[in-house]
């Protein structure tokens, strides 16, 4: 993407635009730092990289994924859970 000084942008604003109208966007910056991107508004935007399956054959799922640790959630929805599953739960006792 090109880079244009505020002096250029305001001498060839015209022809700027219509080169990012055209599809070539470009940055005005003052003092070297750049300030704003200019683009056509019905331009598309960059699209992102797809990053699915970057990890393929790193790591396998076990075949009991959906049901693992199901005894844990079941006891933690019921407010049975205490941070170990307790094979039997009794009621606290009132004292």
């Amino acid at each position: 993407m090109r880079t244009v000084n505020m002096h250029q942008a305001k001498t060839h604003l015209s022809r700027l635009v219509r080169e990012a109208v055209d599809g070539e966007p470009f940055v005005i910056a003052r003092a070297g730092k750049p300030l704003v991107r200019v683009t056509a508004l019905d331009a598309k935007s960059p699209a992102k990289k797809s990053r699915l399956g970057f990890l393929d054959g790193q790591f396998e799922v076990p075949e009991d994924f959906d049901t693992m640790l199901a005894d844990e959630i079941q006891a933690m929805f019921e407010g049975k859970y205490k941070g170990v599953l307790e094979q039997e739960y009794r009621e606290p006792e009132e004292g």
